[in-house]
Order: structure tokens, then C-alpha cells, then sequence
């Protein structure tokens, strides 16, 4: 799930402590990077989720050939996320998050291997929310994302608390960028910068 790379728009809080113009350059170099990464794997088929569902044809997002864009719908970060899940394709699917500059190939795949046994997978961050949530889909529809306190420390204890019950398993733990110190971190360690959620299914 990306939104449109509009300067102001896009990391709010971080874009309050390096500014706007250093924001957006932030978010569109990783965005790119991303879909580079993950968009040519043939192990799944990934779609760019966006934001506003109207900038689905516009310019503005990286090009790929093996990249679909798709509208994300109406509601919050939840209702939205559940919108995705629902709408897609049969097959597990992972949805990734939108500020993970470490993101690899291994680590989708790895989200999948565990889908194999497992309902849902959470990749945590260390923010207390997540980078990545994956569902089975089969042979039940999960609705893991109501009332959950998204931008906070709880937002992952909440939605793992309503899918009490199935079977739950964790990808690794990565490191979002909301503020200056991440900014310089991943500055320090060469890294490239922003990721856009992005909703991979894999193929069956």
C-alpha cells in the first residue's frame, strides 16, 4: 500500500524533523527500490496497492511490466488492508509495510514458507506495530484489523488478540524509519530508502 509521493503528504512525522523535500526523496528512492526487489520475483505475483484509489494511472509510480496497480478502497489503514485480502485473488497473500528500507525477496518468501502451516504471520517492528501481516485465507476469511490502535505500540498485540485462536506465526523483526534517528541509521548502514505496502499472492 503505497500513497501518492506527494511532498507533505507522504512520512509526516519524520518529514516534521528533515523536511519535506528530504521526505519525499526518502520515500520515492525506496519506493522504487522496492518494487524493483520484489516486483520481478516469479515465486508470486505482487500489486501496488494505492493511494487515493483515482492515482492508479498516474505517472508518478515506478514502472515495472510485472507490476499491477490496484486501489486500495475507502476506510483506514485496517478496513483497507481487509479490502486487499478480501479482493485478491485465491491464495495466501502478504501485505508488507511502508517504511522498511531492509525488505528483501528472502523475506516474502520466508512469510509464505510459514503460511504453509500457519493462519497468520506477523513480521514484527520494533515500534510495537508490524511490517508485515499475512493470512492463509483458507479455508476460513479472517478479520484480524477492527479496533486496533494503528501508529501505536499496541497496534500489533491487538490485531494478533483478534486471531486468538488460530494459529499465529513471526517473520522477522525489522526496523520502520519514522524519525531522524532512523533516518541516520540506515543512512550510516548504505541503505536505500522507503517501501511502499505492497500485496504479494502466491501462485497456486
Amino acid at each position: 500500500m503505497a500513497k501518492r509521493p506527494v511532498a507533505g503528504r507522504v512520512k509526516r512525522r519524520l518529514a516534521r524533523e528533515i523536511g519535506d523535500v528530504a521526505t519525499l526523496r526518502f520515500y520515492r528512492t525506496t519506493l522504487a527500490n522496492t518494487v524493483r526487489r520484489l516486483g520481478a520475483d516469479p515465486r508470486w505475483r505482487t500489486y501496488l496497492a494505492v493511494t487515493p484509489d483515482t492515482s492508479t494511472a498516474e505517472p508518478c509510480w515506478p514502472a515495472s511490466r510485472n507490476l499491477a496497480r490496484i486501489a486500495q478502497g475507502s476506510g483506514d489503514l485496517g478496513q483497507r488492508m481487509q479490502n486487499l485480502f478480501d479482493s485478491l485473488p485465491p491464495g495466501p497473500a502478504v501485505i508488507v509495510g511502508s517504511d522498511i528500507p531492509s525488505i528483501r525477496p528472502a523475506h516474502i518468501a520466508r512469510a509464505f514458507s510459514l503460511l504453509g502451516h500457519a493462519d497468520v504471520v506477523f513480521g514484527p517492528a520494533q515500534d510495537g506495530g508490524y511490517w508485515l501481516v499475512g493470512l492463509k485465507r483458507s479455508p476460513r476469511r479472517l478479520v484480524p484489523f477492527g479496533s486496533v490502535p494503528w501508529s501505536t505500540q499496541d497496534a500489533l498485540a491487538a490485531t494478533a488478540a483478534n486471531v486468538h485462536g488460530r494459529i499465529v506465526s513471526f517473520a522477522p523483526r525489522l526496523s520502520d524509519v519514522d524519525t531522524m534517528q532512523d533516518y541516520s541509521r540506515e543512512r550510516k548502514s548504505n541503505e536505500r530508502f522507503c517501501l511502499p505496502l505492497l500485496t504479494t499472492v502466491r501462485h497456486t
